[in-house]
């Protein structure tokens, strides 16, 4: 399939002081086979300084299509990725957090299963091949790869890592899902539901990860992991739509 022009999501709440990095990361790719590059901010109702940050990004780089949407009340991630979703013209689409712990660098490993006729949904591990990861905390990865685990029961893949933050996609086949949960349930449900499609080809390849901490402003916490188990219980084991 010819891709003319990859969507890029990006949900951001109170990231005034790292977006501008992770749009010059961004500005820096060139994507494989010219692919070109359509960037959407979802600013989900931030109290920083997160939209003058991405307004005077956007005047300082005129080149760069940036479209930026705010919520008018806090909704929660996911729901910021469904708006994002909704706006997204280009073939593919792929998530991308507005800090810093993954790595724009690594779009061509995610879109080279889908440019060489293989793939119509890659996902980038944290838990496989040799790229660089920060090591952080232990009961963390063992929820990771738990709540992986417990996931690929009910879908029936073999993923290595569900919570990953890189996913790309067909964007018809996304749009075309109905998406409902707002938080940080996004990722087993939009993965228990894709699972769901007839003949759908899933791919996984290893990327980085610079992880954050809690004085870092990492935000997930272990009520979003209780989600998880309920959305994966839902999703999965129920099959809700």
């Amino acid at each position: 399939m010819k891709i003319e022009k990859l969507s890029i999501i990006i949900p951001a709440y109170n990231e005034g002081s790292t977006i501008h990095l992770i749009l010059n990361k961004i500005k820096a790719v060139n994507l494989i086979e010219n692919i070109q590059k359509e960037i959407i901010i979802i600013d989900d109702c931030s109290t920083d300084h997160t939209e003058q940050s991405v307004a005077g990004y956007r005047l300082d780089h005129p080149e760069l299509a940036i479209n930026y949407f705010k919520h008018e009340i806090n909704k929660g991630k996911g729901a910021a990725l469904h708006t994002g979703i909704s706006k997204a013209t280009g073939e593919y689409l792929i998530i991308q957090d507005a800090d810093l712990e993954y790595d724009p660098e690594e779009y061509n490993d995610l879109l080279k299963p889908v440019c060489n006729g293989f793939a119509d949904v890659v996902y980038g591990s944290r838990f496989m091949g040799s790229n660089p990861h920060r090591i952080l905390f232990f009961w963390h990865t063992i929820g990771n790869r738990w709540l992986t685990f417990a996931s690929n029961m009910f879908s029936n893949l073999n993923l290595t890592d569900m919570e990953t933050c890189y996913k790309l996609f067909d964007t018809k086949l996304i749009q075309s899902i109905q998406l409902s949960e707002p938080r940080f349930g996004f990722e087993p449900e939009v993965t228990q539901k894709i699972a769901r499609v007839p003949k759908i080809r899933i791919y996984e390849v290893g990327i980085s990860y610079y992880g954050r901490t809690y004085d870092d402003g990492k935000k997930i916490g272990w009520k979003d992991g209780v989600r998880a188990i309920y959305c994966i219980l839902k999703y999965g084991l129920f099959r809700v739509d």
